[in-house]
């Protein structure tokens, strides 16, 4: 199956081969290696882009090229939109991140000690509904349905005792800010940093809605491409954004200018949460804050049921990298800091 589409790639391709760079070359190989239908690729320095580029296929059944208007599901990087909300609720002052969850929450009595910041930090011990039953976009939980189904679930850790990824207390920040803002998440993203940012491709990625330019994902079987699974998890404010690279610069280049978070809120953003024993973790309010080959990285990654997403930040170097595929492999931090690497060698030169 794949020969017959990296000739079409070779085909869209062939624009620009006189003036292919590094970048280009890699990404292609990397394509091939891995099965990946279509990918975009920003990099910004000093909130400038420096690299444009698309490849592949959006769709595979329609020969769809991927273009700079793709949208692409993001997965997980929803959950620094989610976090900035949050945040952005204290600004108002309206929350605290110390707050206790009950305040705006009807939970059950063991949750009774998880605040805020344990949720944005992955440290409340609640268990992850990824990987269990009942939680499918389509039943439409609705808050308490939610919480009543994870309730089911015991307690892993104790809140603040240890790190453990986990998606449903995104949703449950989610809930919080709809709580408090009386709005519905997607209107109070839209009204508070869509719309002010111009990220009009930018929305939630329901099955049902007519999104222009959507991309189709995809997933491997035995090295070969199947349509995704649509009996999707209901990832809400935990992953269901879809967006493009272009609006994701316009979102990275709010955060160095501080169009919408104040210094404070961007330093508690990007500063690692710490356990109750003191110790270290490696991730702030919905970023991963980590090093790679001796640069600080302030990052994520994000994958859904056919695509993997990553929005890889270096501060000291003023630079990011933003890449987008369809693909149900988790691949595109790997590449988008692989890439981020010409740009770090000080003798490379963009085309």
């Amino acid at each position: 199956m794949w020969p017959w589409f990296y000739a079409i790639v070779a085909l869209l391709s062939a624009c620009w081969v006189a003036r292919a760079d590094p970048v280009d070359e890699y990404l292609n190989v990397e394509m091939q290696k891995h099965g990946i239908p279509g990918a975009s690729l920003l990099v910004l320095r000093t909130n400038q882009p420096v690299k444009r580029a698309t490849y592949g296929l959006a769709n595979l059944e329609l020969k769809v090229p991927v273009g700079p208007a793709t949208a692409f599901e993001i997965g997980s990087l929803t959950k620094q939109f989610t976090a900035a909300c949050i945040l952005m609720l204290a600004q108002d002052g309206k929350i605290t991140v110390d707050d206790k969850i009950s305040r705006y929450l009807h939970v059950p009595e063991l949750w009774q000690d998880i605040t805020i910041r344990h949720l944005l930090t992955h440290t409340s011990g609640l268990k992850s509904y990824t990987m269990l039953d009942g939680f499918e976009l389509r039943r439409h939980l609705s808050q308490a349905q939610f919480i009543d189904t994870l309730a089911a679930q015991p307690l892993e850790f104790a809140p603040g005792q240890a790190f453990k990824y986990c998606n449903s207390g995104y949703n449950l920040l989610g809930f919080i800010i709809e709580n408090i803002s009386g709005k519905s998440y997607w209107d109070f993203l839209s009204e508070r940093i869509f719309h002010p940012l111009g990220m009009d491709s930018t929305t939630n990625r329901l099955p049902a809605l007519i999104i222009p330019n959507r991309a189709a994902g995809y997933e491997q079987t035995n090295h070969l491409w199947l349509n995704r699974d649509y009996d999707l998890t209901d990832v809400f404010s935990a992953g269901a954004i879809i967006s493009t690279a272009g609006d994701l610069a316009k979102w990275n280049n709010s955060l160095d200018a501080g169009t919408l978070l104040n210094a404070a809120s961007r330093q508690e953003m990007w500063t690692a949460a710490r356990l109750n024993d003191g110790s270290v973790t490696k991730y702030g309010f919905g970023w991963r804050l980590e090093e790679f080959e001796g640069h600080q990285t302030i990052g994520h990654g994000g994958s859904t049921s056919g695509f993997s997403a990553s929005l890889q930040r270096f501060p000291e170097e003023h630079l990011a990298v933003i890449l987008l595929t369809n693909t149900d492999e988790q691949i595109a931090t790997q590449l988008a800091r692989n890439v981020a690497r010409f740009y770090l060698a000080k003798t490379y030169q963009p085309h």
